[in-house]
């Protein structure tokens, strides 16, 4: 599989404070990766930085060939990066089916893309709930909406920063689910959260960073094989 996603060397921040050094992370297309780390360790700010929403000192970002660390957010998003933010992020006073529609776009050029109607097939209760305002929704409705909402774009890649935080056992169950089938449809996805052992499940490929620097990667199977990295790096 051919990179999707490098960063080289990342060195990015806010202001004069750096937050990561040296910072390489890749994703094949069609590939499922995570970044793990303790809270405050940089995984948001990589992100961020992605994005085009914290400062670049050093280093290079690529997406699909081309250098994208230093353009603006809006430029970046429409080369079909998604994120589905911590804390979600939904449109408080559109409905969710305006939520939705707000953010149609076939960014990939899919032949068979997301649209309004294939989401709610994929995501139910939203359709159940089309007519609802995003602050009428439940913690778990939102953060469905708020993944409907990105794959709404068609992205290249799909970013999930913390999608599971705080939400009630089975509302979790059914976002894996979401997740495994997506990976299956051979979505690209990059996964920030903290349950191992799902991630496990789900990913291929693990990178794990401490105050700013990558210090450890490798595969799933590698990941499980050594319990001791969760500990010392994972607080698990």
């Amino acid at each position: 599989m051919s990179a999707l996603l490098e960063i080289e060397q990342l060195a990015a921040g806010y202001g004069t404070t750096q937050v990561l050094s040296g910072l390489d992370l890749s994703i094949a297309e069609g590939e499922v990766a995570t970044l793990l780390g303790r809270n405050g360790m940089g995984k948001t700010t990589t992100i961020r930085a992605l994005l085009g929403l914290a400062t670049v000192t050093a280093g290079s970002v690529r997406f699909r060939g081309e250098r994208i660390d230093g353009l603006a957010p809006e430029r970046i998003a429409r080369l079909g990066i998604a994120l589905v933010p911590e804390g979600r992020q939904i449109f408080p006073n559109l409905s969710v089916e305006e939520n939705l529609k707000a953010f149609a776009a076939n960014r990939c050029k899919a032949r068979e893309p997301w649209t309004y109607a294939r989401v709610c097939d994929f995501l139910p209760r939203l359709a159940e709930r089309r007519r609802n305002l995003g602050n009428q929704l439940s913690g778990g409705e939102q953060q469905m909406l708020a993944i409907g909402r990105a794959l709404m774009t068609n992205p290249h890649l799909l970013i999930l920063d913390e999608a599971t935080e705080g939400l009630a056992p089975l509302v979790r169950e059914d976002i894996w689910r979401c997740l495994h089938t997506l990976a299956a449809q051979g979505q690209a996805i990059l996964v920030i959260d903290k349950y191992v052992t799902r991630l496990i499940e789900l990913a291929k490929h693990h990178t794990i960073i401490e105050r700013g620097r990558v210090v450890w990667t490798g595969t799933s199977a590698e990941l499980d094989a050594d319990h001791s990295v969760w500990h010392r790096y994972l607080g698990v």
